[in-house]
């Protein structure tokens, strides 16, 4: 008949092993096998422990054995297991990530678990842990769009600049314009949401005609003068350039934030700019939508008020619009600017010179 071995604690162990058993950061397995021993040397059998612990038997004898032979450090660590030798192993991962990052499947743009498992003989649990383990998600992608403006620092230089240091006695305000926006009526009503149940509304709708949204967000304030009209060409833009310059105090200058569409460069527009010389035309670099203020606001009016929205007219848009814009402006909320020129400059250059010696790899490969 086997009997179990007997565990002597001196108190420099007793007191490692109270620690582990009662401390609430300690991990668990090393609270219970502290537990399991600490029960042992108090004289109890493999059964009365694994009864009070609620564990099985044979764990209990276990790690009695492990601590009896090895001490405390017997039972921090676990015994090598069997599986792969760790040299192999290093390999397989090796050529898991080579395989993922740099080469791709015959009939598909990307690796799937199953599909690198079968490719190399494997399980595909291992390549998901190594995928997790590294980083890598081959599923994924995000797309990009780096300016090729050639005039792309003085551009930020500039509007940074205005954001940063504004001007004395002078408004700068950034204005664009949000065309093609629908006034969608869903077909059928949708619920209303309630606890565990998101609201819903149908995937498709009515199309009851556009409206174009033309906005100047004033940065020092940040209230926001908007206009929707029907169109979007350069009578429209000339006509909210009169409105901006009816609504701001008429001794300040004008610091115009717009982005490189055509409309803003058309003939009319330039002489009607050359006779009203307190307007500064500061372009942003093209594709680089992402420095101009105003798209910030936009995003909040279509998240909040448009998305979700259902619209029977045209009118009804342009009413929500005008009604959130007005609700806006009652308090509202400067948008303050905090990336550096040449930091954005830097970080452009970093991604130009990746984009660079990608296309270097590719074409070497």
């Amino acid at each position: 008949m086997r009997v179990a071995c007997q565990i002597e604690l001196s108190p420099s162990e007793r007191e490692i092993l109270n620690k582990w058993s009662r401390g609430r950061s300690t991990q668990a397995r090393l609270q219970q096998r502290g537990q399991i021993v600490l029960l042992a040397a108090g004289g109890l059998s493999n059964k009365q422990i694994a009864e009070r612990l609620a564990v099985d038997e044979r764990t209990v004898g276990l790690w009695r054995r492990r601590y009896s032979e090895k001490g405390v450090e017997g039972i921090v660590r676990d015994a090598p297991r069997g599986g792969r030798r760790p040299k192999e192993r290093r390999k397989l991962i090796q050529a898991i990530i080579d395989k993922t990052t740099q080469e791709k499947p015959r009939s598909a743009t990307h690796w799937s678990t199953r599909s690198l498992a079968k490719e190399l003989g494997i399980n595909h649990t291992l390549v998901h842990r190594v995928w997790k383990a590294h980083g890598l998600k081959p599923h994924l992608s995000r797309t990009f769009k780096l300016s090729n403006d050639k005039h792309f620092v003085e551009k930020v230089e500039d509007v940074v600049g205005l954001y940063m240091n504004p001007p004395d006695h002078a408004l700068v305000l950034s204005v664009d314009e949000k065309s093609q926006i629908q006034a969608l009526d869903r077909t059928q009503p949708g619920l209303p949401f309630k606890k565990g149940r998101c609201g819903t509304m149908t995937h498709d709708y009515k199309r009851n005609g556009t409206t174009t949204l033309f906005a100047a967000l004033e940065l020092l304030q940040g209230k926001v003068i908007g206009a929707c009209m029907k169109r979007h060409r350069h009578q429209e833009w000339l006509k909210f350039l009169r409105q901006i310059d009816k609504q701001t105090p008429p001794d300040l200058d004008l610091h115009l934030i717009v982005d490189n569409y055509s409309t803003h460069k058309n003939p009319q527009v330039k002489v009607w700019l050359s006779k009203h010389p307190r307007f500064h035309i500061h372009f942003i670099p093209t594709s680089s939508s992402w420095l101009n203020l105003i798209e910030r606001w936009f995003r909040e009016i279509t998240q909040k008020r448009i998305r979700r929205g259902v619209f029977h007219s045209v009118q009804e848009l342009v009413d929500a619009i005008t009604d959130y814009t007005n609700t806006y402006n009652q308090n509202p909320r400067p948008l303050v600017w905090t990336a550096k020129a040449k930091d954005i400059i830097a970080k452009v250059n970093r991604a130009r010179s990746t984009l660079i010696n990608s296309q270097q790899d590719e074409t070497l490969h």
